[in-house]
């Protein structure tokens, strides 16, 4: 059994084990009150649900009982047998039965159920017209009975969120008892802090842990979506999926959700042809779209992959050169991955021209944004009648974060890692003007630079000049959105840390340039800078396009 297998059996047992704690209250109000229909119905319900969990979950012994039970219960809300004597026993021995087996699925020494308590609930199915039906009890089988609680619990997802943001504060006061300890040197806090450290780092492990699913209980949606978009789209289209035990937080899963679904829909709207086109083209008529997830260092990459029509590379930089996205000498230079970048760049439109052959594009900025909202990647492969793959690098937790950490004007800020692509120390001289705009040249990319002590003490917004520049020696750090790198001037690199990110409040809340904040161990207020927004604002108010 693997660990998926296994963990849906964990979950059947406990509602199983649920149910039945239910079943056995209802029916015990129904025995006083046997014509009421609401109780009745509750009955029929979770019968019917409990028998679908045993069938989906291969424990069909379990489930042909519950739909006898289901039966016989349908029996006495249609009126056709009376709840009444010898008849509530029967039932209440099923019930228990039903909670002897679940509590035995892993015990291979289990007689089963009982044949003559099966032979009793199929008398009282077949023969619910006789009047005063009067069977022996097989209650003692259940009287070597006692009471126990399911090893598995429910929590709200809310809960979580709120567990873990108290680590996340206690994670903030670690790091502040870990720098005064250094400032007193002494043996025994040492000590604390030494324990202090393991433990918190154990109480993180552990509730992030508790908030991952399997990625399968989402890609389990996609058989269904996929067939009635290629039935609406009168395409044959078959979905092939793994990775499914793949684990992953469920809220990163949840805003991961609709991404998804879009992607899925557009491969096979746009990127997988009709049957007849598919034929021309000497492919199988029935189209193949791959949903996958793995492990990727720290991260999950998941992939979807169709086997279409692709995308023109050509088409897609004509349309980005005319729109104003990128220059023609600069498009020459750059390579597919970065070429198809500009699909998700808001307001990039590929026209019929490019929908015929791919379609993509419509909405996919918004896709990108939600990737960027849990710190994530996603870059496009495509090849013209082969196919087309996005690949989603997404991080397994939102918790804590890696993070570089600067100084500017005496203040602290942090940059997310998986947006910085290096650090660098430059010399004055080897900046360049070039119009309104500071650039700098590395291995003969032109990245455009802003000075963050200008950017952020200006009402206007400037992004600095060489003029502003005091010192021979600049730090630059190189961050990078969609494939488009952006220099930052800070006036000292500090350190690179684990951060946990806070939201930002009224009013500061809606300055674009800010993500949320962080309290360092030195109990410094720490603002965390927006890469996305910063780079989007930097483009659309300046006409040099960034390399």
């Amino acid at each position: 059994m693997n660990q998926r297998e296994k963990e849906y059996k964990e979950i059947f047992i406990a509602e199983s084990l649920e149910i039945y704690d239910f079943l056995s209250r209802l029916i015990v109000e129904l025995e006083k009150m046997p014509n009421d229909d609401k109780v009745l119905a509750e009955i029929f319900r979770l019968l019917h649900n409990l028998k679908a969990n045993a069938k989906a979950t291969g424990f069909n012994e379990i489930g042909d009982i519950a739909h006898k039970l289901e039966t016989a219960f349908g029996l006495i809300r249609n009126k056709e047998l009376s709840f009444t004597g010898s008849i509530v026993t029967i039932l209440l021995d099923g019930i228990d039965l039903i909670d002897d087996l679940v509590k035995n699925v892993d015990n291979p020494s289990h007689g089963g159920a009982p044949e003559e308590l099966l032979r009793n609930l199929g008398f009282i199915i077949e023969n619910a017209s006789v009047a005063n039906i009067e069977l022996q009890s097989v209650r003692k089988f259940y009287d070597t009975q006692t009471v126990s609680l399911s090893d598995l619990i429910y929590i709200r997802i809310k809960k979580l969120d709120d567990l873990l943001n108290l680590v996340g504060e206690l994670i903030i006061d670690k790091d502040r008892i870990i720098a005064l300890e250094k400032e007193i040197e002494h043996d025994e806090l040492r000590s604390v802090v030494s324990h202090l450290h393991r433990v918190t780092a154990e109480l993180q492990n552990s509730v992030m842990d508790a908030r991952l699913i399997n990625i399968g209980s989402l890609f389990n949606k996609f058989p269904r979506i996929v067939r009635d978009v290629a039935i609406a789209e009168g395409k044959h289209v078959e979905v092939d999926l793994s990775g499914m035990d793949i684990q992953i937080d469920r809220n990163i899963l949840q805003i991961l959700t609709d991404s998804l679904i879009h992607i899925v829909r557009n491969a096979i709207s746009h990127g997988i042809e009709t049957p007849q086109e598919r034929e021309k083209k000497n492919k199988p008529s029935l189209g193949v779209l791959k949903i996958s997830a793995s492990i990727d260092k720290d991260s999950v990459l998941v992939q979807v992959s169709d086997d279409g029509a692709g995308i023109d590379l050509e088409t897609v930089k004509r349309h980005a050169i005319s729109q104003g996205f990128v220059s023609y000498e600069r498009s020459n230079e750059l390579n597919s991955t970065e070429l198809l970048s500009f699909i998700f760049e808001p307001g990039f439109s590929l026209s019929k021209e490019v929908t015929d052959v791919s379609g993509r594009g419509v909405g996919l900025d918004v896709v990108k944004n939600a990737i960027d909202v849990i710190g994530g990647k996603i870059f496009i492969e495509s090849q013209v009648d082969v196919g087309t793959t996005f690949n989603l690098n997404i991080p397994t937790s939102m918790a804590v974060k890696g993070a570089l950490l600067f100084e500017v004007s005496r203040g602290c800020y942090a940059i997310p890692l998986v947006h910085t692509v290096f650090v660098s120390t430059v010399n004055k001289e080897d900046i360049h003007q070039v119009g309104q705009n500071m650039v700098y040249d590395i291995k003969s990319e032109i990245i455009p630079l802003i000075y963050l002590k200008e950017f952020f003490d200006s009402d206007s917004e400037k992004l600095g000049t060489l003029h502003s520049l005091t010192s021979d020696k600049q730090d630059i750090i190189i961050v990078s959105y969609n494939n488009r790198k952006i220099g930052l001037i800070v006036d000292k690199f500090l350190r690179q840390q684990d951060i946990v990110i806070k939201p930002l409040h009224e009013p500061v809340n809606n300055i674009d340039m800010f993500g949320g904040v962080t309290l360092l161990g030195t109990g410094q207020v720490c603002l965390v800078l927006d890469i996305p927004s910063i780079t989007r604002n930097f483009l659309n108010k300046n006409s040099l396009v960034p390399a």
